[in-house]
């Protein structure tokens, strides 16, 4: 399935700082995504009118990869600071995702997944993205399906937590969990670009992060579950 793409050059996000990061249009999004209307942070505020603006005015995948490619020997980038990986019925586009991987040799791209690694071909998809120098991470809902896709070693893995965990913790299969610094930070001086934790595709710990945006009570209840 073909998707349309946002990019901006360079977030004025606090949370992210002035790196460059891109917005896939919300059909990308996958059913296993608990959040999917339901509590995700990207339905509201004003990245919630940037998301719903890419289907009509965003970029096809190959002035995607133009951009990509232009980016500086090393420079950091955030894939998808809102939807999802490309695919066709819930089965990761493998030709989609390598030209993305392809775009970021010399660069040090990350994203999230929140597609489900049942399906074979997503777990091949996930693994060959890391082992080729762009690190996906695997979103869980909470700190049981965190262990299960630790369990996996596919790439990195993030979780959603109750907006009142703001401290570091143990899963309950015993797998370290750091709560994201730039979440908990009340100078906005920890950043994407200066933490670079999520772009590191062999870490051990789990990122954390604390459920917040508009609909963060919804997401509070998921990570609970």
């Amino acid at each position: 399935m073909d998707y349309k793409y946002r990019v901006t050059c360079k977030s004025r996000n606090k949370k992210t700082g002035p790196i460059m990061v891109t917005t896939t249009e919300k059909k990308s999004c996958p059913k296993a995504c608990p959040l999917k209307d339901n509590g995700c942070y990207a339905d509201g505020g004003p990245l919630a009118i940037v998301w719903r603006d890419t289907e009509t005015i965003g970029k096809d995948l190959d002035a995607l990869c133009d951009d990509i490619r232009a980016l500086k020997p090393g420079a950091l980038w955030r894939h998808n600071q809102a939807g999802d990986l490309p695919h066709n019925d819930e089965t990761i586009d493998f030709d989609a995702l390598d030209k993305i991987v392809a775009a970021n040799k010399g660069k040090k791209g990350f994203t999230y997944t929140h597609h489900t690694m049942n399906i074979y071909r997503n777990r091949i998809a996930v693994k060959d993205a890391n082992e080729d120098g762009f690190t996906v991470n695997l979103s869980a809902n909470n700190l049981e399906h965190a262990d299960n896709l630790k369990a996996l070693d596919l790439g990195p893995v993030v979780v959603v937590l109750p907006e009142t965990q703001t401290t570091n913790l143990i899963t309950p299969m015993g797998n370290k969990v750091t709560v994201c610094p730039a979440a908990i930070d009340k100078t906005d001086k920890i950043n994407c670009a200066n933490c670079k934790l999520c772009a590191i595709s062999d870490r051990e710990t789990i990122i954390g992060f604390p459920a917040h945006g508009m609909r963060k009570k919804k997401a509070g209840i998921i990570a609970s579950a």
